[in-house]
């Protein structure tokens, strides 16, 4: 396990907090198994005002809970130690109140308690509302993926630039997310940006994150929501203001290539869009939308730049490797994916392609069935919608708090 270290720490003259080490530790306990990534959440890192400003805040509350601690334990063994039983034979004397002794108890914690509601108050002052220039992005949470939108950007073949389970943020500004669910209750928590917040269903709560250093960041669901609650992940990839616009203008900018007649692409395009009616295959653009294609389905994450993407499953999966999805163990698992994303990913709405059965809306359902090889075609065609070599997100991006075969990529 390999938690952020030194050479992730922002520079400048900015306090550290000297028990960092703690903060490692605890988020080292938010680990989540999976097949290949491994990235370490850290709700420590200082890279982020909004953890800066929680951190000092809770420095208050732990030096208080130290003096209070320090300050009972004294009375407790003084008193113990005075009175004790073998040094006073005589019967105690008796009185009806300690005045004095009893306003210093009720005041004491009212100061205490009064003192740390005056800094809480003043650290949701800073942290609540969200300056009208920050980044605006939607966040969508559904069993078991996220999809994040951007509304004040609209896509030139039509309707709004979104991209599922990789959120793409500025560095150095604040973002205002505005997080909601379409179905049940989830938790959306990147801690390297910043706080936790729910995602609940015809809710809308909107609140600011932020990082001063480039890289991607691990998410995960922190709210129980069902059987693949510790498969429902995403990435944050952080660029600088250039490359973020940059990249920005590519997905507004972004059509889906169009196949060359025959290929394997081709084929994949038509099953994508169309399914396999003779088999009941159903066709995927039923569910998931494809910017400047006809498939504009909200069912299921946007898959217009899939093939930029390095996630798979909201990140059950990752490609790292310069081969992406094309790589024989990526490819491997992007097939074992199509065919039977429930048996790969319990509790997956998606239809199966090999005729067996899955969930939909709550009753089983028959699946279609395709060959491996049509398979491997809805693969190729996947694999084909990329944004431009210079709007590639990952590419040079450090993952942050990844292992050793992760990196920069």
């Amino acid at each position: 396990m390999k938690l952020n270290t030194t050479k992730h720490r922002h520079s400048g003259t900015r306090r550290r907090p000297i028990t960092r080490p703690i903060a490692a530790a605890l988020g080292a306990t938010l680990l989540t198994g999976c097949q290949q990534a491994n990235q370490s959440l850290f709700i420590g890192d200082m890279s982020s005002a909004y953890n800066r400003e929680i951190w000092w805040m809770s420095v208050w509350a732990i030096v208080l809970s130290i003096i209070i601690f320090v300050g009972v334990s004294y009375a407790l063994f003084y008193t113990v130690q005075k009175f004790r039983e073998d040094k006073h034979d005589a019967p105690p004397a008796q009185f009806h109140g300690n005045n004095r002794l009893e306003v210093i108890l009720v005041a004491v914690p009212v100061v205490i308690v009064f003192g740390l509601s005056i800094l809480t108050v003043r650290s949701m002052a800073i942290l609540n509302p969200t300056p009208e220039q920050a980044t605006k992005i939607d966040v969508l949470g559904k069993q078991f993926w996220w999809n994040f939108a951007y509304p004040e950007t609209t896509s030139d073949a039509g309707g709004v630039v979104s991209n599922g389970n990789e959120l793409i943020i500025p560095t150095k500004q604040p973002v205002a997310l505005t997080v909601t669910s379409g179905d049940v209750i989830h938790g959306f928590w990147a801690p390297n940006i910043g706080g936790q917040r729910a995602a609940m269903p015809s809710v809308k709560k909107t609140w600011q994150v932020d990082t001063e250093r480039t890289g991607a960041y691990q998410g995960n669901c922190s709210q129980l929501c069902g059987a693949s609650h510790a498969n429902m992940r995403y990435k944050v990839v952080a660029l600088d203001q250039a490359r973020y616009d940059a990249t920005l203008a590519a997905m507004k900018a972004y059509r889906a290539p169009e196949p060359a007649p025959g290929s394997a692409e081709a084929r994949g395009y038509a099953l994508f869009m169309q399914g396999k009616p003779s088999t009941q295959a159903a066709a995927c653009a039923a569910c998931h939308r494809v910017q400047g294609t006809p498939a504009a389905g909200v069912q299921g994450p946007d898959l217009s730049f899939f093939g930029t993407r390095r996630t798979l499953g909201a990140g059950m999966w990752e490609a790292m490797t310069a081969a992406q999805w094309a790589e024989p163990k990526a490819a491997a698992e992007l097939h074992a994916w199509i065919k039977h994303s429930p048996r790969v990913k319990p509790g997956s709405l998606m239809p199966t392609y090999d005729g067996s059965e899955y969930l939909s809306k709550g009753q089983k359902v028959k699946g279609g069935t395709l060959t491996d090889a049509e398979i491997d075609d809805i693969a190729a065609y996947l694999r084909s919608l990329k944004l431009p070599e210079e709007a590639d997100y990952w590419r040079g991006t450090p993952v942050i708090g990844a292992n050793a075969s992760g990196g920069t990529q």
